[in-house]
């Protein structure tokens, strides 16, 4: 597909103005968005190709108007910000909100790879869920007119226009068409198509998206209930036993679900509801389960698809791995709610035993020196809290639970289902200690990695207020900063509010020994804040000394006419050039 050259703001407010129609194609991503006045004027100069457009106008007779036409990828920046802006027309800002709904299906990996109806290959929105499905209803049905004013045939009487939702589900695969061929698709669709524009042919790959359509378009999806029984056993030795239960949902309509051997039997009282496809769009799905769990392939052959009876590795499988494949697929497992369940692991990451005092002294000191949390050769402790539920598990438990083997175990007067292997990475998983960087990393952020497993990380001590002081700079509470730094007597200037809280706020960082990014606006004065920060900390014995200014050659004369402005005295030396030398710098 040509790339044409981006649009400019003023390019994209003045196309915001136009009516807008977009206009399908095969394969989808080589459809096109037309702007055009209604008057029949000339559109606004901007990257594309004009040509005469056949449209109904607001009089509802048929009109040949010029227009510019632009591939959807490069028609998206116009429309995004047509959905907001007060001079959009009410067809451009309609187009807008269906860019933004397409963009956000997208985000979330909402792309399916097929084929059109002329053997190309194509990428189009999908699954979409039935809240999804219903956005999409809810947002045609207010497509104005001029949204869609391009005839069917422009030729046939009476005139017919393309049907709203149609056309805007239509569009939304024309995005998803254009997103994701890159070089990366390549490993989604097992080969070099659906990658490039270019459209690909590929009539022998019908089948696998006859596939990929059924499984995707169906009119049901499945589930499977875990049933257990034996649970008032009180007997370790006599462990229960499981019956997993296949079970229909419609996809129009969520709250008709019904066992797969009352569909089969026609004896579940909502079993119409399904649709006439129902055991053929179900038996589809199950072919696909069954890939993602081995212990549903018997169901494929029998007269009806009721329910498993699987062996204990085989429901640890279905907590672990295989409850994620067949998550993949579409189907959901419930399990039974008498079962504790969630075994829950986190990290808690705070300082050493002993070190408290130490860091509370470090920690309350004015001035720029770096509490011993944050200095090179700390470590911290990085210590492990499993629980179950919202009680918290000894190690004993732990280990009991891990030399189990068995994916329910007899606990604090109470069965837990819980995956073994999970329960054996928990025991295997080492207290460790972690550089005082990392540890920060990880309570702003909550979370770490850990062999490759995302844990939520609680931070305690000062690390936690530190925290907090981070967090909050500003604030009163224990562990702030607060406005503690005043107006550096030596600049030539009187600081704004703003630039004030700026100099409170770099100087608490600076203290910490962290660095930070000061992003005001140009012209508010980011200059004569810095300038002001190394002057207050030249009154700080341990932090006195040069600061490195690095900036663009352009730039060097102002700075040194801002310093020499706002903190006369101050010693400059500009370092540039070809005969530049480091000897006398550090003087």
């Amino acid at each position: 597909m040509h790339r044409l050259p981006a649009a400019t703001l003023s390019e994209i407010s003045a196309l915001s103005g136009c009516s807008v129609v977009f206009l399908p194609a095969d394969p989808s991503r080589t459809g096109r968005i037309a702007f055009w006045h209604p008057d029949g004027s000339s559109p606004p100069d901007a990257p594309g190709s004009v040509e005469e457009l056949t449209v109904v106008g607001a009089d509802a007779q048929i009109h040949a108007v010029p227009a510019l036409l632009l591939p959807v990828r490069d028609a998206l920046p116009v429309l995004t910000r047509a959905r907001t802006s007060a001079q959009a027309s009410d067809a451009a800002a309609f187009w807008g909100a269906a860019a933004l709904l397409a963009l956000q299906l997208a985000a979330r990996g909402l792309l399916l790879p097929g084929l059109t109806a002329t053997d190309h290959d194509a990428w189009r929105a999908g699954p979409l869920t039935a809240d999804d499905q219903s956005r999409i209803r809810t947002l045609a049905a207010s497509m104005p007119p001029l949204a869609h004013a391009v005839p069917l045939d422009g030729t046939a009487r009476p005139v017919l226009l393309p049907e709203p939702e149609r056309l805007l589900r239509a569009f939304l695969d024309a995005v998803a068409d254009g997103l994701p061929r890159t070089p990366a698709a390549a490993f989604a669709t097992g080969g070099p198509a659906f990658v490039t524009d270019a459209p690909q042919h590929l009539p022998d790959q019908r089948a696998w998206a006859a596939d990929i359509a059924a499984g995707h378009d169906a009119g049901v999806r499945l589930s499977l209930r875990v049933e257990v029984s034996g649970l008032t056993a009180p007997d370790e030795d006599a462990p229960p036993s499981f019956r997993t239960v296949l079970q229909i949902h419609s996809v129009s309509d969520p709250t008709l679900v019904a066992d797969a051997s009352q569909v089969w039997a026609g004896t579940a009282p909502t079993a119409a509801g399904f649709g006439p496809r129902a055991r053929m769009d179900a038996l589809l799905a199950l072919r696909r389960a069954a890939r993602a769990w081995p212990p549903l392939s018997p169901l494929l052959s029998a007269a009806v698809p009721d329910f498993v009876e699987p062996a204990d590795e085989e429901i640890a499988d279905l907590l672990g791995h295989a409850g994620r494949a067949l998550a993949a697929t579409g189907v959901q497992v419930h399990w039974p709610r008498e079962l504790a369940r969630k075994l829950t692991a986190r990290a808690v990451i705070g300082p050493a035993e002993g070190a408290e005092a130490t860091e509370r002294e470090a920690f309350t000191r004015n001035g720029s020196d770096t509490p011993p949390l944050l200095s090179a050769d700390a470590l911290l402790a990085f210590d492990w809290w499993f629980a179950l539920g919202d009680q918290k598990l000894s190690r004993a438990e732990l280990d009991r639970l891990a030399e189990a083997n068995r994916p329910v175990v007899r606990l604090r007067d109470q069965w837990v289902l819980v995956d073994p292997e999970e329960a054996r990475r928990a025991r295997e998983t080492e207290d460790r200690k972690v550089s005082p960087i990392d540890a920060l990393g990880a309570v702003l952020t909550g979370s770490t990695e850990v062999d490759g497993r995302r844990i939520d990380v609680r931070a305690t001590g000062w690390l936690e207020q530190l925290r907090r002081r981070l967090a909050d700079p500003e604030s009163d509470g224990p562990g702030s900063a607060g406005q503690t730094v005043g107006q550096p007597p030596t600049l030539a200037a009187t600081l704004r509010d703003y630039q004030l809280r700026g100099l409170n706020w770099l100087h608490t960082m600076t203290s910490l020994g962290l660095g930070g990014c000061l992003a005001d606006d140009m012209g508010l004065g980011k200059t004569i804040t810095l300038i002001a920060l190394h002057l207050h900390r030249q009154s700080i014995e341990s932090a006195a000394g040069p600061t490195l200014v690095v900036c663009p050659t352009s730039l060097m004369g102002n700075w040194q006419r801002e310093i020499e402005k706002f903190a006369p005295g101050t010693p400059v030396r500009r370092f540039h050039g070809g005969s530049r030398s480091l000897t006398g710098l550090a003087d």
